[in-house]
């Protein structure tokens, strides 16, 4: 059942958000293998005033790892990943210093213990492939792996990435191509890194108004995982050595593009199957509750996503999965309601108004199907 008219609804939104200070906005929600809302307003450059249109792409941050866990989701299903895999059986160097028992698992709930890289490193060293991956395998882990979680903000790509890379001999983002954007038709709006080409298309992102906010207390776990050389912010949103880097703990869409991708999740792309009603149960159900040992704040995780909606409706554990980036950017779905949902900003601030807005909206315009809320079912 579909209450009111979404699409108007969320439009006279984003367009009051932007007169209230927002720089521009682009939201899309699919229902039922549809897009039923397409919205847009603001500027995608306000330098120039060049407006944000459908196809205008987004630096969304750390809404990126949702599609690197996605590529790991259906990989695991067509067999060339498990679960359980031990990461050291694919990638030997990485077994040292205790870290020999780390799996996929582990990588997928940020349990792997390794979440920060040296503390020097610089947006150079991101853009270095093997440099990364050589740094953390060789790093020291925080805690036995698998007995914490701690979010590993800018490791998390490179873990998944090189396990991927060895175990398949191809990158991240060429499985997001071949295996999830392509097929469903979004391949030129789903990006790790950006293609050259494309980059004119991409959104300048605002700093926030007002006085720098203050950054995490030097020597504190936050500080040590997100090092001042390459913690986010709108000049490293903007800089096009890292949008057109293979940095997959980040990225850049359109909300277009990623509403699609987690439609095609929840089995609701016509001709498109990437996972099992098992897989997708996984996806959605939390596997872990409590402190994060990095951010240091009360967490909940699934393999690999955020439970919880980011605009902060209640919704049944195990009903709804995603990720949020730091900019206030999100993408998710919900199975009870059968939604997907994208929004994409470019005023970077951790600042989720616009997803809470929009979040109340759907969850208003597209409530839980009788037969899907309540406890999950077994196949």
């Amino acid at each position: 059942m579909t209450t009111g008219d979404p699409q108007r609804r969320v439009q006279a939104s984003v367009d009051r958000l932007v007169a209230e200070g927002e720089v521009g906005l682009q939201v899309a929600v699919a229902h039922r293998g549809r897009i039923v809302v397409d919205v847009v307003a603001g500027a995608a450059d306000a330098r120039r005033g060049a407006p944000v249109t459908a196809g205008t792409l987004f630096f969304a941050a750390s809404t990126a790892k949702g599609m690197a866990s996605a590529v790991a989701h259906v990989l695991v299903e067509r067999g060339h990943l498990a679960d359980d895999m031990r990461v050291a059986d694919v990638w030997p160097e990485f077994a040292v210093h205790g870290k020999a028992g780390v799996t996929l698992r582990h990588v997928l709930m940020h349990t792997a213990g390794v979440p920060a890289p040296p503390y020097d490193t610089t947006v150079a060293d991101l853009r270095d492939w093997d440099h990364m991956c050589a740094v953390l395998a060789a790093a020291e882990p925080w805690w036995e792996p698998g007995t914490r979680f701690g979010y590993h903000a800018l490791t998390f790509g490179y873990l998944l990435g090189e396990v991927v890379r060895r175990a398949t001999g191809r990158t991240l983002a060429w499985w997001l191509r071949a295996a999830i954007t392509g097929p469903l038709g979004v391949a030129d709006e789903v990006h790790f890194g950006v293609p050259r080409d494309l980059l004119g298309r991409v959104a300048h992102q605002e700093p926030a108004s007002g006085p720098p906010a203050a950054g995490p207390e030097p020597g504190s776990p936050v500080d040590r995982a997100l090092p001042p050389g390459v913690r986010p912010g709108a000049g490293f949103a903007n800089d096009e050595q890292v949008l057109a880097a293979d940095i997959p703990s980040n990225g850049t869409m359109s909300a277009r593009g990623a509403a699609w991708v987690y439609a095609g999740l929840l089995g609701q792309v016509e001709g498109v199957h990437l996972v099992s009603p098992a897989r997708l149960r996984a996806m959605a159900t939390p596997a872990f509750q409590g402190v994060d040992e990095v951010m240091g704040v009360p967490s909940m995780w699934t393999l690999g996503y955020s439970p919880q909606r980011p605009g902060g409706v209640p919704s049944r554990p195990g009903s709804t999965f995603g990720m949020a980036g730091a900019n206030g950017s999100a993408a998710y779905a919900d199975v009870d309601s059968g939604v997907a949902v994208a929004v994409m900003r470019n005023r970077f601030t951790p600042d989720f108004s616009a997803v809470a807005a929009i979040d109340r909206i759907v969850a208003e315009a597209f409530p839980p199907h009788p037969d899907r809320a309540g406890p999950a079912r077994s196949e």
